[in-house]
């Protein structure tokens, strides 16, 4: 086990400074910043003093070489638009995008497994039949255009939950989350459906389909023929034996759901991480979007070793390190 963690260790070096490489190379050629952050009417001499004060002046080797350096100190920049590091202002709100990132994994898992295991289960009856047409629409509909109907349908028409922001938060060991509060989970809600719906589509049909192939297995059919009870063999033989994709698919989607919730955040005006990425991108501040990359790279990393690890304690069979010839 510690020679693998090791490994994956060494790798994710390698992939950290690769998209270093890439993204700042992108950033770099997408527009001027000093054109955002100095005023037209400002003179040469403040322009200029701008350009080298932020560095701009140097080659793009340079530049990079200089960020790769800070980066081994822990140092990523300071943002052009807000003046303070650019990892602090991205701390600041990873909060608001885990906590909405969670949510939408809770509901993953909790509507998605059962209702794919019932869908397994009752193929080819009516109740089986719906339940997979109705998972059509969760692939079907654009991200944008359900929270748009979720805003028009309950916050327009039945005006009961508020269309946008993050509302009260408290905090909890220093960390301000807003699901303690009622009022919290009123803005949380709306953005976490809308996070999951695609999601809980795509559980649903692997979770079915899993059930179908694992029903015509000889050990569920042994256990038939055995005479245990239906819901034992669901539990212990079914589930168990289909929960292995289905994990690391959550896994990975929980990756994916924290790097692309740009939409939803844009959307429902959610002061998360995705949202400072849009803002940053339309602002040309480089830092934050390199910062930004680098991060979610990371947290990619860590989900991929912890998926690998839990795959292997759900799956004896699974060997995270070769054994010796």
């Amino acid at each position: 086990m510690a020679l693998f963690i090791l490994r994956r260790l060494i790798q994710s070096l390698f992939v950290l400074l690769a998209v270093s490489v890439v993204v700042f190379l992108a950033v770099y050629a997408v527009g001027d910043p000093i054109e955002l952050l100095v005023s037209p009417e400002a003179s040469v001499e403040a322009r200029q003093a701008m350009i080298t004060r932020l560095g701009l002046d140097l080659p793009v080797w340079e530049q990079y070489l200089r960020f790769l350096w800070r980066a081994l100190h822990g140092d990523l920049g300071n943002s052009f638009v807000h003046g303070i590091p650019a990892i602090e202002l991205i701390v600041q709100r990873i909060p608001a995008t885990f906590e909405l990132v969670f949510v939408a994994i809770m509901l993953t898992v909790v509507l998605g497994i059962p209702l794919g295991l019932l869908a397994g289960l009752k193929r080819e009856q009516p109740l089986g039949r719906g339940i997979m047409a109705g998972s059509v629409l969760g692939f079907s509909l654009p991200n944008f255009w359900q929270g748009m109907m979720l805003i028009l349908l309950f916050s327009v028409w039945l005006g009961v939950l508020p269309a946008s922001g993050r509302g009260p938060t408290i905090n909890v060991f220093g960390i301000p989350l807003s699901i303690f509060s009622a009022e919290g989970w009123s803005h949380l809600i709306m953005p976490a459906i809308n996070l999951s719906l695609a999601n809980i589509a795509l559980i649903l049909r692997m979770t079915a389909t899993g059930v179908g192939e694992a029903q015509s297995q000889e050990y569920v059919k042994f256990a038939r023929a055995k005479g245990i009870k239906p819901g034992r063999i669901v539990r212990r033989h079914i589930l168990r034996n289909i929960l292995i994709p289905v994990v690391t698919v959550i896994g990975m989607e929980f990756g994916q759901l924290i790097a692309y919730s740009t939409i939803t955040e844009t959307v429902f005006a959610w002061p998360g991480m995705g949202k400072l990425l849009i803002d940053s991108v339309y602002q040309l501040d480089r830092p934050v979007v390199v910062a930004y990359v680098m991060l979610v790279t990371l947290i990619f990393v860590i989900i991929n070793l912890v998926v690998d690890i839990m795959y292997a304690a759900l799956d004896p069979r699974v060997q995270l390190v070769a054994p010796a010839q």
